[in-house]
């Protein structure tokens, strides 16, 4: 990281932007192109390490490129604000963001799917009382992203 002087080490900081960010995109490699998609998710700091949770249906260009190559980056921001300035190069951004990159797997065992689910309604509403039927369970394409490198920046 070029600047040093914004960038966050802080475990439970970091938490807090992630917890504070609304979509999570991911780039993925599509036979050379990059393929970026938004998406809801869930966090949850597992073991040390930094899950990100997603679901969706279980085909389409994503899904497909992802079975190919399941290494990916990430990124998601928040709390963005443009200072103004008199002159163009004096233009700046307040903002806090986190990037990285790890390896996708899909879930298949539904207790797995279920805590998954969970992160991510309890991100997205900030509730954590969901049931799921057997049905929804089987059919829904749930799938996470272990971190390997993150970092995060922020400009306040």
């Amino acid at each position: 990281m070029r600047r040093k002087d914004r960038e966050i080490t802080d475990v439970h900081k970091i938490q807090e932007i992630i917890q504070s960010c609304a979509c999570c995109r991911l780039g993925l490699n599509d036979q050379g192109k990059v393929y970026i998609v938004p998406l809801n998710f869930g966090y949850a700091r597992e073991e040390g390490k930094d899950i990100f949770y997603f679901h969706g249906a279980g085909e389409g260009r994503k899904i497909d490129i992802l079975r190919v190559n399941p290494y990916v980056g990430f990124e998601m921001d928040t709390n963005y604000l443009l200072h103004e300035h008199k002159q163009a190069c004096g233009y700046s951004a307040r903002f806090q963001s986190v990037i990285g990159n790890g390896t996708v797997s899909f879930l298949s065992d539904m207790e797995e799917k279920k805590h998954a689910l969970n992160c991510i309604m309890q991100h997205q509403t900030g509730k954590t009382d969901w049931e799921y039927s057997e049905g929804m369970l089987k059919e829904v394409c749930v799938f996470k992203l272990e971190a390997e490198e993150l970092s995060c920046k922020e400009h306040l």
